[in-house]
């Protein structure tokens, strides 16, 4: 869903740990302009996704990075982002 806004250029959504609910989503982007980082951004990107998921699929969180890292077969390694 990230990947269609027009500022992503890449992202993948980990599960981070949640008293309440046990897991939320947290997001890692890749922007296409990374000057536009800033709390407006993430409100505005979490502000796309909740328009188009279920409430639970919501973004809580939305942390900018560099790259995404993926294995050689293009896989993303979400683990690595988890961990981080």
């Amino acid at each position: 869903m990230l990947c269609g806004h027009p500022l992503v250029a890449a992202a993948a959504v980990v599960p981070v740990p949640d008293e309440r609910a046990g897991e939320r989503p947290r997001a890692f982007v890749v922007l296409t302009r990374p000057d536009e980082a800033g709390p407006d951004t993430a409100a505005g990107l979490m502000g796309y996704v909740a328009e188009r998921v279920a409430p639970y699929k919501r973004v809580t969180e939305v942390e900018f990075t560099d790259t995404i890292p993926v294995s050689p077969s293009g896989k993303i390694l979400r683990r690595l982002l988890r961990d981080s």
